[in-house]
């Protein structure tokens, strides 16, 4: 694969000056120079791929750039491609910006100030400067967000709740996401790639998150039965 700047840049989806500003940044190899004009094969156009799903995830360009780090400056089209399909699957739904009127459309009823700070609290949704839009984190979860919020709770058991949830809830990604990359990519990796073994990777890729969600939504019941019995023998 040959392609111009302007070519890469279709065959990716972005700008010309996109691409330039990512090579800028060392987000990308240089191109192969024939006489004054750069070509860029199947290594530049499946790193592209990749920052455009980490900047889906809410990855920062520094973020982006640390991860890409980790990754060997010859790692082959492939193996760029196994790192998409490991973060993918994970990332079923993206971050919605609206205004009051739609938030409060696709929320069923009015939001009042009150239910958005409570809302913000919950990290279900994000103000935009302004004011008059405001970002929806996780859309499946605004009308549980919602139902939460007009819970006569103070906030600041909100807040604890939340930062609980997450504090948690990170750990346990970084553990799990360290286990898969030590028991499962580095052996791909260390066996030398297999085509083969690959594709298994990227299947088990998308039938792993919903067994392991099922799997900690039933682990957690069972732990806060075990609290609260903990709590009545005390």
């Amino acid at each position: 694969m040959e392609l111009t700047v302007d070519e890469l840049a279709t065959r990716a989806g972005v700008t010309v000056r996109t691409v330039r500003f990512y090579a800028g940044r060392g987000l990308l190899p240089p191109p192969r120079l024939r006489g004054r004009t750069g070509l860029y094969g199947a290594v530049h156009l499946a790193r592209l791929e990749l920052v455009r799903e980490l900047q889906s995830l809410g990855l920062t360009l520094a973020a982006i750039e640390r991860h890409l780090k980790r990754i060997p400056p010859d790692a082959p089209p492939e193996d760029l491609a196994l790192q998409r399909a490991l973060l993918s699957p994970w990332a079923p739904e993206r971050p919605e910006e609206l205004d009051r009127h739609e938030l409060d459309r696709r929320a069923g009823r009015h939001l009042g100030e009150e239910t958005l700070v409570r809302l913000e609290a919950l990290g279900v949704v994000e103000r935009l400067p302004g004011g008059a839009k405001v970002r929806v984190i996780s859309p499946a979860l605004l009308g549980a967000g919602v139902e939460m919020a007009a819970l006569p709770l103070p906030l600041d058991t909100l807040v604890a709740s939340h930062e609980a949830v997450e504090r948690h809830t990170t750990a346990l990604a970084a553990e799990l996401q360290e286990v898969f990359q030590e028991t499962v990519v580095r052996p791909y990796r260390e066996s030398g790639r297999a085509p083969e073994e690959r594709e298994r990777l990227m299947e088990l890729a998308g039938r792993l998150k919903p067994l392991l969600i099922q799997s900690l939504v039933t682990s957690f019941q069972r732990s806060v039965d075990k609290a609260i019995r903990r709590s009545a023998d005390r």
